[in-house]
């Protein structure tokens, strides 16, 4: 059995966003494209480095990547429920476009960009797929005209999958299936759904091999931040909804999103306290 859960994100962090490890980001992301989209190089923008996320430039553990053709990807591994998850992945896709142009740059140097978000929790309500992509499209033709085509979102929705072994047919389907059940995959005893295919063998083995005393010593705690950081949110948003029962909803939910806010200040940065409680920048800032 896996002992690493991949699907936390320091831990997704080095297994895909590794230079060791590259082979296997290329294998997910061509499983998640379109077939004229295939990556066939790829450079780590913002590589794993214990010694950073250690020194707390790490508190956003997504994944940066640059193609052979000059296209920029930014991957994300989503465990705790973000109801704004939406927003929070078009502010990382817009600043991952504006970090491509430097000075005296012109704008149709641009290449376009894709943001890849897997998430842990369902999202997408009234849609049963688990992959689901967006692009601007003309509303009037349902076709993108080949215009504004800079922009590709895709959401994959880990616990929409439900496939049994035998309908394991895709390798999109094979890494969703490694993501979602890692705790049940014994390396020795591989359905052969899986065994053939050498990239989820490989991440596989990497997973059991994964970190030293010292990662696996991060990875632990990381897993303790989750867990507490989803008790918390529970906790205070059923306090907020009795509250909010008594008291007003608005006003409930503002006392609530305040408390949230304060019992994180400790452990995430102003920034992603915002994108998960709703809160300003400059309101969690007052509570410190």
């Amino acid at each position: 059995m896996c002992r690493i859960n991949p699907k936390v994100d320091f831990a997704f962090k080095k297994l895909f966003g590794s230079e060791e490890n590259k082979d296997l980001l290329i294998a997910l992301l061509n499983a998640i494209l379109a077939n004229e989209d295939q990556i066939v190089e790829l450079e780590l923008k913002n590589p794993y480095n214990l010694a950073d996320y250690q020194a707390g430039k790490m508190s956003i553990l997504d994944i940066k990547a640059s193609d052979q053709t000059g296209r920029w990807f930014n991957i994300e591994m989503q465990v705790g429920e973000d109801l704004n998850f939406d927003k929070r992945s078009i502010y990382y896709w817009a600043k991952l476009v504006t970090e491509q142009l430097s000075e005296g740059m012109m704008f149709k140097e641009l290449k376009k960009t894709f943001c890849i978000n897997i998430l842990d929790f369902n999202f997408i309500t009234d849609v049963d797929a688990f992959h689901n992509c967006y692009k601007i499209i003309n509303i009037g033709t349902g076709k993108d005209d080949k215009l504004h085509d800079v922009f590709e979102l895709h959401y994959l929705e880990l616990r929409k999958f439900n496939k049994p072994y035998h309908e394991i047919a895709t390798a999109l389907d094979r890494w969703i299936l490694f993501l979602s059940r890692a705790h049940e995959l014994d390396k020795s005893h591989l359905p052969p759904e899986l065994a053939h295919d050498k990239t989820i063998v490989k991440a596989i083995e990497a997973v059991d091999r994964m970190f030293n005393e010292a990662e696996r010593q991060v990875y632990e705690t990381r897993m303790q931040v989750l867990l507490d950081m989803e008790s918390k949110i529970i906790s205070a948003w059923d306090k907020g909804i009795k509250e909010g029962m008594e008291q007003g909803i608005e006003a409930g939910r503002k006392r609530e999103q305040l408390k949230i806010a304060q019992s994180l200040l400790e452990i995430l940065d102003l920034e992603t306290i915002a994108l998960k409680t709703g809160l300003s920048v400059e309101e969690i800032a007052k509570l410190k």
